[in-house]
């Protein structure tokens, strides 16, 4: 479910640039941004920089889109996006918090929490994800100076580096367990 809530925006973001304007597109998503943003405080959780950020980037876009822009193309727009996420992935680990720590540490025990590979392992996460944003960019940004290609081949990059980012988030840690074993207070007792 935490998944669905943390991607929701993007793809109702990406939905609907094939059925509706860039602006309708970029405030829906902001407002979906906003909507998990509340859902975290209803629930007692923190405020995911994730979400708070991709909710000021979409209306910054939006606004630029209304009152400076509104030609800026389907491309652009995406290219804007993928961009914006880009920069809030590699800032949350420039700043020694990657995005990824804050929704691991509502999902995981406090023993996991605590392991010594634990801050390494969201730095790796968060890394797959800032990858996958940056293939998304430059995806786009071929499609935007190579207008010949087609669309498809956008998406089919988008498509695959968020699934692989997505599959990489729930095999990182997996296999680290396997590889480190369970922390020493989850061990059974000897008795």
């Amino acid at each position: 479910m935490a998944i669905f809530l943390i991607l929701a925006p993007y793809g109702a973001f990406t939905f609907l640039m094939l059925m509706t304007s860039a602006t309708i597109s970029v405030f829906v998503a902001s407002a979906i941004c906003l909507a998990t943003v509340a859902i975290d405080v209803v629930r007692g959780r923190s405020v995911k920089i994730l979400a708070m950020s991709s909710a000021l980037l979409f209306a910054a876009i939006g606004i630029h889109l209304a009152l400076f822009d509104p030609a800026l193309g389907t491309l652009g727009v995406k290219l804007s996006v993928d961009i914006g996420i880009f920069v809030i992935s590699l800032g949350s680990m420039l700043v020694r918090r990657p995005f990824t720590l804050q929704y691991a540490l509502e999902a995981v025990p406090a023993a996991t929490a605590a392991m010594p590979g634990f801050l390494y392992a969201n730095y790796v996460i968060t890394g797959a994800w800032t990858a996958a944003a940056l293939l998304m960019a430059a995806a786009n940004l071929v499609l935007l100076y190579v207008p010949g290609l087609p669309l498809w081949s956008s998406l089919a990059v988008a498509f695959a580096a968020r699934n692989s980012a997505m599959y990489f988030t729930k095999w990182y840690p997996e296999y680290r367990q396997i590889k480190y074993g369970p922390p020493a207070s989850a061990l059974p007792n000897s008795r």
